[in-house]
């Protein structure tokens, strides 16, 4: 049996059209929440929505691209306009699999990263934030990543926008506590996706000391933690949702983005060494 912890409230959850954000929507919604499923991806939003009023919650779907304040501001009009404010946001959107070589990397692949990540997550907050410090209460949720404080190969612009994230989520959590507003952030660890296989996600799982991939519904029951009352002390901090991969001192077995795929250059002619 699921407590119905959120009856009555109202969710919005960036990024849920599939993985940790679908898990995340879904949990919300057997807990009661009214929950609006944002994607870029219209069948997979519509489909979570559908999920959570299958399940006897209440979902509603809306398509926006979080980089762009345009289409946030569409969203929170539609959901306020719908259910007349918001107690807890997740900002779940991310791109991933963006990796490149710092030295192939270019403006626009940096500003799409960085703004659908680390932007998308500032336009959502702020927009939530204006509603929730008039009602005194509130709860934002970011997801951030353990590049935030580690770094993966291939991924200077993706680590630079969770680091961001946990920056922002500790600023933010100072200048909203006064409203009766909490902020914290979730590092989700090595999460097993649709696409992996199972020999791909045995050798993955290597690397993680309980010994497997994450499932996405590994992440989802934290987050909604964080969103309770049992939670109403908790603000500005990061919680690693990861299965001890953070801990330990080790070098990973498994590299997806090894050195070989690092470009090749030559050096200059005459150069010492």
């Amino acid at each position: 049996m699921t407590a119905k912890r959120f009856d009555g409230k109202t969710v919005l959850v960036t990024g849920a059209g599939h993985g940790i954000g679908r898990a995340v929507a879904l949990r919300f919604g057997l807990e009661g929440a009214r929950v609006m499923v944002n994607d870029v991806h219209r069948a997979n939003a519509d489909a979570v929505a559908k999920e959570i009023g299958s399940a006897g919650g209440e979902g509603i779907s809306f398509v926006a691209d979080v980089s762009s304040k345009a289409q946030v501001d569409a969203m929170f009009d539609s959901l306020l306009e719908r259910f007349g404010t918001i107690d807890v946001l997740v900002n779940n959107a991310g791109l991933i699999g963006m990796a490149r070589h710092f030295l192939e990397a270019d403006e626009a692949w940096w500003d799409k990263v960085l703004g659908v990540n680390l932007k998308g997550a500032f336009l959502c907050s702020h927009r939530a934030a204006l509603v929730m410090v008039r009602r005194r209460a509130g709860v934002m949720i970011n997801m951030s990543s353990g590049g935030a404080t580690r770094a993966h190969r291939g991924n200077v612009a993706y680590d630079a926008s969770k680091g961001g994230i946990e920056a922002m989520t500790r600023a933010m959590a100072l200048d909203l506590a006064p409203y009766g507003v909490r902020v914290n952030a979730i590092v989700p660890g090595l999460i097993r996706t649709y696409d992996i296989t199972d020999e791909a996600a045995a050798e993955r799982g290597q690397v993680v000391p309980m010994g497997r991939l994450g499932d996405p519904e590994d992440i989802a029951g934290p987050t909604v933690f964080l969103a309770t009352e049992d939670a109403r002390y908790l603000t500005g901090a990061t919680l690693a949702v990861d299965g001890g991969v953070l801990v330990q001192q080790r070098s990973a077995p498994v590299d997806t983005f090894p050195v070989g795929r690092f470009p090749v250059v030559e050096p200059d002619p005459g150069t010492p060494g």
